[in-house]
């Protein structure tokens, strides 16, 4: 008899451990604020990668030739420009991938046919 009340117990615990449970949801997380945050990060990298090789090649094209700092301000500029339109060509990415989810949301029962029954 008492093995079960003990297993009658164990139920009624179990049934309050799933009922706990089930009324705490998890939290939705929000992604948002760091996906936002990769994508400028990754903007800035793009830009400070092209300054970096351009002025990395300038400079050694100046060392080896013995010139003037003449290709390290061409190449730096080149740097600078090729960074900034790879910076916005993911900005533009983005903003395809943005508008899309957007008409995605606007646009739920975009295939139903509405000529009746």
């Amino acid at each position: 008899m008492e093995d079960q009340d003990r297993k009658a117990h164990l139920q009624q615990i179990e049934a309050r451990i799933a009922a706990a449970k089930g009324l705490q949801a998890p939290k939705p997380r929000v992604d948002e604020h760091y996906s936002q945050a990769q994508l400028a990060w990754r903007m800035v990298i793009e830009l400070v990668a092209g300054l970096g090789i351009g002025f990395g090649m300038g400079y050694g094209l100046d060392l080896w030739l013995g010139t003037l700092p003449i290709f390290l301000v061409l190449f730096t500029m080149l740097g600078l420009a090729a960074g900034v339109k790879t910076m916005l060509r993911s900005a533009q990415e983005i903003q395809d991938k943005k508008l899309a989810e957007l008409a995605e949301e606007t646009t739920p029962d975009a295939g139903r046919d509405d000529k009746g029954p």
